[in-house]
């Protein structure tokens, strides 16, 4: 009977390691895929910087990641080193390159260009039309800069005192 026990266990415990394999296999696959998009986007949204996931200093992937954002050849120190608008940037990156790992179809994303300028958010649609080719987005927004990269753009205004929405699709460039 311990001898049965101990078999078993020591399959339990192959089983386990093996598990644990596939899993650190996972993670650092899906980190280099990450990794690579979010730095991809966030070079998009910012054309003079560069973002990266990196392990923390004399660690591994297993052990977490940090964010690294350079400037040119200048690296930051520290994330409170950037603007506002460079931190939304940075998440929204971050966040569309997890997005980019198994993408979706659609997207729906409420005023995420609120806090940016006219030119950031004109990276945002041109950054989605490049690292987003067979995704649907819609996508709301007060921001002219958004309405420019617009395949069909929804309005919505008053007309003798009721709210109407009108449907139009501006040229857009292929």
């Amino acid at each position: 009977m311990a001898i049965a026990v101990e078999n078993d266990k020591r399959k339990i415990e192959a089983v386990m390691m093996e598990l644990d394999e596939k899993k650190n296999q996972a993670l650092k696959t899906t980190w280099t895929k990450v990794n690579r998009d979010f730095s991809s986007i966030f070079h998009t949204l910012l054309p003079n910087a560069r973002a990266k996931l990196e392990p923390p200093e004399g660690g591994t992937v297993l052990d977490g990641l940090v964010m690294k954002v350079g400037f040119g050849d200048c690296w930051k120190d520290s994330l409170s080193e950037l603007s506002g608008g460079q931190r939304s940037l940075l998440a929204l990156s971050l966040i569309l390159g997890l997005l980019l790992f198994k993408p979706a179809p659609m997207y729906i994303l409420d005023e995420i260009d609120a806090a940016l300028d006219l030119s950031h958010t004109q990276n945002i649609g041109v950054m989605l039309k490049t690292h987003f080719k067979n995704s649907q987005f819609i996508i709301v927004s007060l921001k002219e800069g958004m309405f420019n990269n617009a395949n069909v753009l929804f309005r919505t205004k008053f007309v003798d005192g009721v709210s109407t929405v009108v449907r139009t699709t501006p040229n857009v460039k292929a």
